[in-house]
């Protein structure tokens, strides 16, 4: 199968794009796209990828699906298009980011900027139905992520892995501790942040700490 994502991550991921299961993938992704609203837009599915390049990678934030509003979904994850309202979930990001480390509560929610400097963005399932939550799990789109977990796990050291929520910390089974630094928290949606789960994790700050502790350069959040 020939898919159209950096070729830094192309080298580690083809013996997992010519496997059966994406084969079925690909084909169920375009008979959706083809018979119904789906987003991201079809450019922008790898986009966490092409933002992140395997050799450049050193921070990993994991989410569960795309957007399913119009016009929200980018292909990093948490994160929407320049000019749209931030949904819930980012505006806690953006204030335990203001409450961490001072940065003013920003007007984009475009990621775009943290994923540029080596922070993947990734949803564990990159396409969704329109108003239609989840509703491209279980098609195989987690066999791949977690494969792409596994494989920066194994050939990488020193990652930092933000895991947010129970959906998320179920990855820890996928991470080599002994190699990379995890932080998990509550999950920043308001159900979660208002029982106290989310606010006060610092994990922005705590990333920068561990990074300059070993010599990589800090994220400008």
């Amino acid at each position: 199968m020939n898919v159209t994502i950096d070729p830094s991550w192309h080298n580690q991921l083809q013996s997992e794009f010519q496997k059966p299961y994406f084969d079925t993938l690909v084909q169920f992704v375009k008979d959706e796209y083809s018979s119904a609203t789906c987003y991201p837009k079809g450019n922008n599915i790898f986009a966490a990828f092409d933002h992140s390049n395997f050799e450049l990678t050193k921070v990993v934030i994991i989410g569960q699906d795309p957007y399913h509003g119009p016009n929200q979904a980018n292909g990093l994850c948490f994160s929407v298009k320049d000019g749209i309202p931030h949904p819930p979930s980012l505006m806690n990001i953006f204030k335990e980011l203001e409450r961490d480390i001072g940065r003013p509560y920003p007007k984009s929610g475009n990621l775009k900027h943290w994923a540029d400097q080596g922070v993947l963005l990734l949803n564990a399932t990159l396409t969704v139905r329109a108003h239609s939550a989840g509703s491209h799990q279980n098609k195989g789109w987690e066999v791949f992520t977690d494969a792409v977990i596994q494989k920066l796990s194994a050939e990488k050291e020193g990652l930092v892995f933000l895991l947010w929520g129970g959906f998320a910390k179920k990855k820890i089974a996928l991470i080599d501790s002994s190699k990379h630094h995890i932080l998990t928290s509550g999950h920043p949606s308001p159900l979660s942040a208002n029982r106290g789960l989310w606010f006060g994790n610092k994990h922005f700050s705590k990333t920068n700490e561990l990074l300059k502790k070993m010599g990589k350069t800090p994220i400008n959040w």
